[in-house]
Formats: structure tokens, sequence, C-alpha cells
């Protein structure tokens, strides 16, 4: 077990590690960020954004939840794609899920997970809404895995129906929604190959919040 001491001697090192290599490191992070990347991604432990991408500090603007969900009602996540998108115009929003999601996994079970039911209801949403094809996989497993990348796509159309993602990508082309998965038996990172542009064609009858298509109202005519 990782002792709470340990955490403090391993800060020490890593320190001693960024300056021996560039003296400056800490003062120009210290200057602010300038991110291209927003992942959003699940709060298990085995699942680090900045380690799986190969990426330094400042480089990636990072949200993590229970299962990478993108409610619609979630203040939380959905003040992190405003500011990403309108503040640090990131070009690039991840959705990374990951197999064996404990989450995902918990949302298949049949009982009542008191505080976690309107979290993981989500999740369940996602399964009524490809509940024949969920249901003709008769491998348990293999239904979790494709289950967790439903969830991927789903989450990644949530981001793409958000006003800050559409108004922006209008006004400058990006930025592009991405759907991954990382794989916790090979450390891969699986690009689910979402077609940005298509799907947001798709949502656009119904989601379009990115131009005023209103007509007046009858005393404004």
């Amino acid at each position: 077990m990782l002792s709470y001491e340990q955490i403090f001697e391993n800060n020490r090192h890593w320190v001693e590690e960024k300056k021996a290599t560039n003296e400056s490191f800490f003062e120009k992070l210290a200057q602010g960020q300038d991110p291209d990347f927003l992942y959003i991604g699940c709060s298990d432990s085995r699942v680090t954004a900045e380690e799986l991408m190969g990426v330094q500090p400042g480089e990636v603007f990072v949200h993590r939840n229970i299962a990478n969900i993108v409610g619609n009602n979630d203040l939380s996540s959905m003040s992190v794609i405003h500011y990403a998108v309108d503040f640090l115009h990131v070009k690039h929003i991840v959705v990374c899920g990951h197999y064996y999601c404990t989450g995902v996994k918990a949302a298949m079970q049949p009982q009542d997970l008191g505080i976690l039911n309107p979290w993981l209801r989500n999740i369940r949403d996602v399964y009524r809404f490809h509940k024949d094809e969920l249901n003709d996989i008769y491998d348990e497993e293999e239904k979790y895995m494709r289950l967790v990348e439903l969830n991927v796509e789903e989450q990644c159309l949530n981001v793409i129906k958000t006003a800050a993602v559409q108004k922006m990508y209008l006004q400058k082309g990006y930025p592009i929604v991405h759907g991954w998965v990382f794989d916790v038996r090979t450390g891969k990172l699986i690009d689910l190959h979402i077609d940005f542009e298509k799907r947001l064609k798709e949502i656009q009858e119904i989601y379009n919040l990115g131009t005023s298509t209103a007509k007046p109202c009858p005393e404004e005519e």
C-alpha cells in the first residue's frame, strides 16, 4: 500500500527530475495553460489521462467522473466543456471509456445502488437505446465491453449537443469530438472513429443550437 508520506516524497523526486531536465519548467507552467485537448474520462484509479496519452502538465484539460458521463443536467461537466471551448479554445474533445469499467458493470446489475441510481441511469438509458444489439450478445463479458463502447459513443453525442461545441465549430471549424476506449488489459488506446461531422448533421434537426432558426413571436413581426 502507498503510504501518505510517500506521496510527498514522490513529489519531491518529481520536482527534482523536472528541474534537472528543464530548470524553468515550473516558471513556464505558472504562466498559464494552452491545451489543445479536453479529455473526459472515468474516475477509475487505473486510467490516468496524462500517462496513457503520454503528455505533459499543461497539454490536456481533464474532467473525470464515474463512467465518463456527460449529463445534460450535470453542471460540472457542462461547465468544463464551456470553459474548455470558449476560454481555452481546445481543438479536440475526447470522451474516453475503458474496458472493465465498474460503473458500467454496476449499471448492468438489477440492484438498488442508492445515491448512485440517478447517475447510473445514464448508462442504463444507453442500454435501453441499444438493447436489441446488446441482447443478441450472449457472452456477458463481450456484452459488457460493447456497452462500454456504446456508452462512449452516446456521451460523445451529448458533447456534440452542447451549444458551446456547435457554435465554436461553426465559427472556427473546431473542436472535433472523438471517442476512445482504453484497454486496461493491454494499455492500448482504441479510437472508435466517431464521424463528428456526420453525427453533428444527424442531430441538428432537433439539437441545433449553433444557429438561430426560430421564428419570431407574433408580437415581434
